[in-house]
C-alpha cells in the first residue's frame, strides 16, 4: 500500500501548480526546514531597520492536526488546485469509511468507521495536510505565514507600535480554524517579541479564544533556538552539549579499534551533522568565543579518528554556497528575489573571488 500512495503522491505533486504557497517549506524539493527559519528571520530583519518598528513572532501549535482532516472540505480544494475528478474521489474513498480496532492484551474492541483524519504514518498524510492548509494565507501584507507542515508561525511586522493588522491576523487565522475544523492549542502557542526599540512602550499581550498566550524569551523553532535579542547562545549551548555526548560514542569505538573510515563517517553522521543543522542561517551571528568553542568539539573529533576533518568555516561555506546555488536555479524559491543582490561577475550570480573561496572549501571538504 506504501509503494502505491508513493505513485499516487507522485502523481498529486506533477498535477500541482508551481506557484502553490510558496511559504509551505514541507514536502518540496528544494525546500527544507533551514529554508523556513531563513525566510522568517529575514524579513524580521530587514522590517527591524526601519525606526521604531518591532517583530512579533506567534508559533502556533494545533491539536491533532493531522486527525482533523475534513475529506469533503480537502476534495473541494483539491479539486479547485485543479486536480482530475478521479484523483480527488480516490483520495476522498482513502480517506472515507476507515475501520479500526483497538487491541489490548487478549481483547480486540468491536470496529469503528472512521471519515475524518489522515491515517497516522501514511505517506499521502504529509502531502494531503499540505494541500488542506495551502489557503491558510495571511491577510494584510504586513503578515508574513510560515509553513513546514503543522508548524505555522505568524510574523507580525510592526510600525509606529500600530497592531490593528497583526491582531486582526491572528483572528482571521482562529476563524479560519474553526472552518476548516482544527483546533488551537493555544496553552502550547507561543509568541516571541524582537523589539530593539529605545523608548519601548508597554505591549499589550495577545489573547485567543479568551486564552493569553505566553510570552517567551526564546523558542524552538524547528529545530533552532531563537531569543528574543537574536543572539545564539542558548543555540550554541545546545549544539555543544548535544556534540559533546556524542563524542563519548566516538571515543567508544576509537577505544574498540574500529578502522579510520568508520570513524569518520560515523563523526560525519552524528556530529557533523549537529554542528552543520542551519549553520547558514547562525554561523555569521556567533560570537568568537561560541565559534571557538564549536571548534573545538571537531579538533577532539580530529585527534579521536586521528585525521583531518574540515573546519566549521569550511563547513559553513559549503553549505552556504550549495544553498545559493540552488535557490539562485529555482524561481519558485521565497529567497530567489534576494540573489538579485548578490554581486555579479561572470553572470552565474557570485563574484570571481567568491567562487574561488568557496571552491577550495569544497575541495578541503572532500
Amino acid at each position: 500500500m506504501k509503494c502505491f500512495e508513493k505513485l499516487v503522491r507522485r502523481h498529486i505533486t506533477a498535477a500541482l501548480p508551481r506557484s502553490l504557497d510558496p511559504h509551505q517549506f514541507a514536502y518540496r524539493a528544494n525546500r527544507s526546514t533551514e529554508d523556513a527559519v531563513a525566510t522568517a528571520l529575514h524579513a524580521a530583519l530587514t522590517h527591524l531597520e526601519e525606526h521604531g518598528s518591532y517583530v512579533r513572532m506567534l508559533f502556533v501549535d494545533y491539536c491533532s492536526a493531522f486527525n482533523t482532516i475534513l475529506p469533503h472540505k480537502l476534495v473541494a480544494k483539491l479539486q479547485d488546485l485543479g486536480l482530475p475528478y478521479s484523483t480527488c474521489m480516490w483520495i476522498n474513498s482513502f480517506l472515507s469509511g476507515r475501520r479500526q480496532r483497538v487491541r489490548v492484551g487478549h481483547h480486540t474492541s468491536s470496529a469503528l468507521s472512521l471519515s475524518t483524519g489522515s491515517p497516522q504514518g501514511c505517506v499521502l498524510s504529509p502531502l494531503l495536510y499540505s494541500l488542506y492548509t495551502h489557503d491558510c494565507t495571511p491577510r494584510h501584507h504586513s503578515n508574513i505565514f510560515v509553513k513546514f507542515a503543522d508548524d505555522t508561525t505568524v510574523v507580525g511586522l510592526i510600525s509606529k507600535g500600530d497592531e490593528s493588522t497583526y491582531r486582526d491576523e491572528v483572528e482571521q487565522l482562529t476563524s479560519w480554524c474553526k472552518a476548516n475544523n482544527l483546533l488551537l492549542n493555544t496553552s502550547k502557542t507561543k509568541e516571541l517579541i524582537i523589539d530593539f526599540r529605545r523608548k519601548k512602550a508597554e505591549i499589550q499581550p495577545l489573547f485567543i479564544n479568551g486564552d493569553c498566550v505566553e510570552r517567551v524569551a526564546s523558542f524552538r523553532f524547528l529545530g533552532v533556538n531563537i531569543e528574543e535579542n537574536l543572539s545564539w547562545s542558548v543555540n550554541t549551548s545546545e549544539l555543544l552539549k548535544k556534540a559533546q555526548q556524542r563524542l563519548y560514542f566516538l571515543r567508544i569505538l576509537r577505544r574498540n579499534n574500529i578502522a579510520q573510515r568508520l570513524l569518520v563517517s560515523f563523526y560525519r553522521a552524528t556530529i557533523e551533522s549537529v554542528l552543520t543543522y542551519c549553520i547558514c542561517i547562525w554561523y555569521t551571528s556567533c560570537t568568537g568565543a561560541q565559534r571557538k568553542a564549536l571548534q573545538g568539539i571537531i579538533n577532539t573529533a580530529q585527534k579521536i579518528t586521528g585525521c583531518p576533518l574540515p573546519t566549521l568555516e569550511v563547513l559553513h561555506n559549503v553549505h552556504c554556497f550549495k544553498k545559493a546555488q540552488n535557490i539562485i536555479k529555482d524561481t519558485s524559491h521565497p529567497g530567489h528575489s534576494c540573489s538579485n543582490c548578490c554581486p555579479q561577475a561572470d553572470g552565474t550570480g557570485q563574484s570571481e573571488q567568491g567562487l574561488i573561496d568557496s571552491n577550495t572549501a569544497v575541495i578541503q571538504l572532500q
